[in-house]
């Protein structure tokens, strides 16, 4: 799931209007942002099959530290009470640390059966939504849609900014999305690792956009 994710971040927002779209974002893509650093690290691992989904040709074989069930419950908790030390916001910590979690719940409906529960072991779950694409679009980007429209009816652009600097991030979320469904798999692990770290632009872009956006009843948004 992709976009999926980012729609979770953004509907948070009416849970935690004080939180920044761009500390939602990070929350909801946690695992997905740190992965292809540990890719690069050698201490997680990919590789690409055609055809091992109807929806991504990747083989998660190899990613029990950021996608495993244990993995997510521990960055939950750990960023969950960050956020609470620095922010002094218990309300916003507790719904960072569920964006966090919602992660694994999410991969859990799309993945086919290779999520692990624990860091070692055998066992692995996975629904397999993405082996069908129709219900996979239905889903996520129904999703994605709902979570504009909360995103929406909770803030109020401040500035021209505001309204520029939302919408081509949603444009480029669903661009990156199409491509990553229609477009040709890519050629090769380190390729991978490289797009995946560039999707920590999303999360600065959310900052900068959410920073030129108000929330009703708010006097800033932090």
């Amino acid at each position: 799931m992709f976009i999926g994710h980012y729609a979770v971040a953004l509907a948070a927002k009416k849970a935690a209007p004080r939180t920044s779209l761009g500390t939602l974002f990070l929350a909801a893509q946690f695992a997905d942002l740190l992965w292809p650093m540990l890719l690069v690290l050698g201490l997680e691992h990919v590789r690409i099959d055609p055809g091992n989904t109807a929806v991504t040709p990747l083989d998660f074989y190899d990613y029990p530290i950021t996608h495993s069930l244990a993995g997510a419950v521990l960055a939950s908790l750990l960023l969950g009470i960050l956020y609470r030390l620095i922010r002094r916001d218990s309300r916003g910590a507790l719904v960072v640390g569920a964006c966090v979690f919602s992660h694994w719940i999410l991969d859990f409906l799309t993945h086919r059966p290779d999520l692990p529960l624990w860091f070692t072991g055998s066992t692995r779950v996975g629904a397999g939504l993405w082996n069908s694409v129709p219900w996979t679009l239905v889903v996520e980007v129904g999703m994605f849609a709902a979570g504009i429209a909360l995103y929406i009816k909770t803030t109020r652009r401040k500035d021209r900014t505001g309204l520029y600097a939302f919408w081509s991030l949603i444009a480029v979320l669903f661009a990156v999305y199409c491509g990553n469904l229609f477009g040709p798999p890519p050629p090769d692990a380190k390729t991978i690792a490289i797009a995946g770290n560039a999707t920590w632009l999303f999360v600065l872009w959310a900052y900068w956009a959410d920073s030129h956006r108000r929330v009703e009843g708010l006097p800033v948004t932090q």
